[in-house]
């Protein structure tokens, strides 16, 4: 335990827990989106974010001021897995992911964090991230319109449904960039609730769902179901995110003044980030990442007391009991959810860009194009292997090729 003076310190504190109630409040829109957009229940990913933050800090010995909750990048394998062989296969996969997450943390542990730039350099990871936002960029456009994600079903008319949309879309962008203070952290939350307004006055919204619910209710647990075309089609996706948690991590050590990479060291934010995510989604929660806008409100107000995230967990986990806070979660109108889709999965494709500009790779280098050539050609076009019942497309096998090309082809940099 760290000396009393030090404000990361863990120190459990009644006083606390309204400023981690705060701290749920700027992952909420973010946590919910996640499973409104998917089909999962918010309640159960409420329950899950609570429940994966006290278990990594678990792990990493309460040293971590983080909060976890509802990945973005799973969003394209949740939504076509869902839709292809149903939620419980998919939570199998998704469960697995979890378990790259371990591998990876136990190879940092053997080998150092360098392991992870010789497995997984920009060079494959950078278009891996740009092909998850780009794949859905349909789903988005199709759901600003008015649309069902796959563009089969108006539910809304088009023309209502484009002003609701660019309201929501209006305003994160706005908050993002004009926002000062906590404001500047919830872009989501401030988009969400702009275009629901805008969505209640022009009728899209029925509260019947919320007077129907209960006040108390158990949240709507799903088990996986084994399949091995769900494990083979996720896994390559657990790369992106497992990157993105060394630099959260990165980050907010220097938010800190604290080197995490060593204590407690990557490998244990690594290993705690994979059993949160496994836990999730056997309890048909979505995967679970380190939130970078809680870093944010961290830096903030300078609560560094990994304790605060305690009180967040706590938080989450009391809402996640509250059966008409979900039941109003999911009177969330499409158009507005595309509204915020389109900004968000170009912001992921954008992430996925600026890794391979950090890089300083030259990307008309022969090999370096062939790879990224592959996995964006691969991912976009939904390329699929098929060998008797095994099955291996789109996203999956770009992540797959792309790994194996930059492990075989010559001129590999050490």
């Amino acid at each position: 335990m760290a000396e009393m003076s030090d404000p990361v310190a863990y120190r459990f504190r009644l006083q606390d827990a309204p400023l981690g109630a705060q701290m749920l409040f700027v992952a909420f829109g973010a946590l919910v989106l996640v499973p409104l957009l998917t089909g999962l229940d918010p309640n159960v990913a409420l329950f899950t974010a609570g429940a994966g933050t006290l278990l990594f800090q678990l792990v990493t010995k309460g040293k971590v001021p983080v909060f976890l909750a509802s990945s973005f990048a799973f969003i394209p394998a949740l939504i076509y897995g869902v839709k292809t062989w149903g939620l419980p296969p998919t939570l199998c996969g998704l469960a697995a992911s979890g378990v790259v997450y371990m591998l990876l943390a136990m190879a940092i542990k053997v080998r150092g964090p360098e392991v992870l730039e010789r497995v997984l350099p920009a060079v494959v990871t950078g278009p891996v991230i740009m092909v998850i936002g780009l794949k859905l960029a349909p789903v988005a456009v199709n759901m600003a319109l008015g649309k069902a994600g796959d563009g089969s079903i108006q539910l809304v008319p088009e023309t209502p449904a484009l002003v609701v949309s660019m309201i929501a879309l209006a305003t994160t962008m706005l908050v993002s960039i004009l926002g000062r203070g906590w404001l500047k952290l919830l872009p989501i939350l401030c988009g969400v609730a702009t275009g629901y307004v805008a969505a209640l006055f022009m009728g899209m919204v029925s509260f019947a769902p919320v007077e129907a619910a209960a006040w108390l209710a158990m949240p709507a647990f799903v088990a996986p179901v084994w399949s091995w075309e769900a494990v083979l089609f996720i896994l390559p996706i657990a790369i992106a995110p497992a990157i993105e948690h060394v630099g959260d991590v990165l980050a907010i050590g220097q938010v800190a003044n604290k080197n995490f990479v060593k204590d407690p060291g990557i490998h244990r934010t690594l290993l705690g980030d994979g059993l949160a995510t496994t836990m999730a989604a056997l309890l048909g929660g979505p995967p679970n990442t380190t939130y970078s806008e809680v870093s944010g409100a961290v830096a903030l107000t300078k609560s560094f007391n990994p304790a605060v995230m305690t009180w967040a967990a706590i938080t989450a986990i009391t809402l996640a009991f509250v059966g008409k806070l979900g039941a109003l979660l999911q009177t969330v109108p499409v158009p507005v959810m595309g509204g915020i889709l389109i900004i968000l999965f170009g912001a992921i494709t954008v992430v996925g860009m600026n890794a391979l500009v950090r890089a300083k790779d030259d990307l008309l280098n022969p090999r370096t194009m062939v790879i990224i050539a592959v996995i964006l050609v691969f991912g976009l076009g939904d390329m699929g292997l098929t060998i008797g019942d095994f099955s291996l497309r789109g996203i999956g096998l770009a992540g797959v090729s792309g790994i194996v090309l930059n492990l075989i082809l010559p001129g590999r940099h050490e």
